[in-house]
């Protein structure tokens, strides 16, 4: 195994659209959504495990979740758990993460990914991070992984690509976009130059630290300044005095829209990025009228279709007359909302907190 291969893996989100599942003390990347007996993360850590050494795999998370990674990937090293004092989102951690890395090995090449997604597809998978690897360290060039896209999916960012390639099957990106309008991500769709956005990241070291240098100056300075602490004792003490003043957004927009030298790799590995009750419908079993139940036995679905149902297994549950709905209860709390508006989940975490307090999020 190549040890100038690494790998981040992007675990410190709150999961508030799997709410109340998922719960800030405890978020969707430690819990088993799938139902397959491994977390999220322990399902991710596994895969990059297969391209990178066990010990060049770092976990960025948020530091309350310090014990979480320890109990469920015990291989991982307290070097390894590169922790965040406040959520900045991904740019700041992704920089920390490089420039940590960078300073361990300066001939590093780096896979960036989210603990939360589904991988159906893993051989597949394997082989574009192994191109991609490839091809990072060839071109000192920022790829990023596109999934050939099924539907035309208004949850999902999009990426559109140029006839330009280099190494056979990576394409130079035109252009990013956030999530889009129903008509305007069938267009997308309709142009067959359009992939959905996985959020997966591959590149040299060298690469990602002048990317910041040039697009996002200040937070490499941040960074920058701290080569004397990295792997030391210091560390942590450093980067919780200096990250407050790190800028709050993500990679796409401070690096990815902006460097010239952004390549795609069209693929497809059966992914989904895990991000709403809909992603799971989509992966689950389904009875002859479409519903989504989870294991629980006790679950009775009366004149009820294309719901998808997950409650504790001690409760016997009766719908009647229920159509596309998102029945969950979980951490005292029950959810029933229209699946057509699950992207509202977020805003109600956030009105229940304004209301409750942290109690129930």
């Amino acid at each position: 195994m190549n040890k100038n291969h690494y790998a981040i893996i992007l675990a410190g989100g709150v999961g508030s659209r799997f709410w109340p599942i998922s719960r800030t003390v405890h978020p969707k990347q430690f819990i088993d959504i799938i139902g397959n007996g491994k977390t999220l993360i322990q399902e991710t850590y596994q895969r990059l495990s297969k391209i990178c050494p066990k010990e060049n795999i770092f976990i960025l998370t948020n530091e309350s979740y310090t014990q979480l990674v320890k109990d469920q990937l015990p291989d991982v090293t307290d070097q390894q758990i590169v922790t965040e004092p406040v959520m900045r989102n991904t740019a700041p951690c992704i920089a920390y993460g490089c420039f940590k890395i960078e300073s361990l090995n300066p001939d590093a090449v780096i896979v960036v990914a989210p603990s939360d997604q589904q991988i159906l597809d893993e051989d597949a998978f394997i082989s574009a991070l192994e191109k991609s690897l490839k091809t990072a360290a060839e071109h000192h060039c920022l790829v990023t992984l596109g999934i050939k896209p099924s539907r035309p999916d208004t949850g999902y960012g999009y990426i559109q690509y140029s006839d330009i390639v280099i190494n056979d099957d990576f394409h130079k990106v035109k252009t990013f976009t956030e999530k889009p309008t129903l008509d305007i991500a069938k267009g997308f769709i309709q142009s067959g130059d359009f992939l959905w956005n996985a959020g997966i990241f591959v590149w040299s070291a060298k690469a990602i630290v002048k990317a910041f240098e040039t697009y996002m100056p200040d937070l490499h300075n941040i960074f920058d300044d701290a080569r004397l602490v990295y792997n030391t004792e210091h560390e942590v003490a450093h980067i919780n005095q200096v990250y407050r003043h790190c800028i709050n957004t993500s990679i796409d927009y401070g690096v990815m829209e902006k460097a010239g030298n952004v390549y795609v790799l069209p693929s497809d590995f059966g992914w989904s990025d895990l991000g709403t009750w809909a992603s799971i419908y989509e992966l689950s079993e389904k009875d002859r009228a479409g519903n989504a139940v989870s294991s629980n036995e006790k679950v009775i679905m009366q004149n009820s279709s294309n719901c998808v149902v997950n409650m504790p297994g001690n409760k016997l549950v009766i719908l009647q007359g229920l159509n596309n709905y998102i029945v969950v209860e979980a951490n005292n709390t029950l959810l029933i909302c229209p699946r057509d508006q699950e992207q509202s989940v977020k805003q109600i975490v956030a009105d229940v907190k304004s209301r409750f307090g942290v109690e129930y999020v």
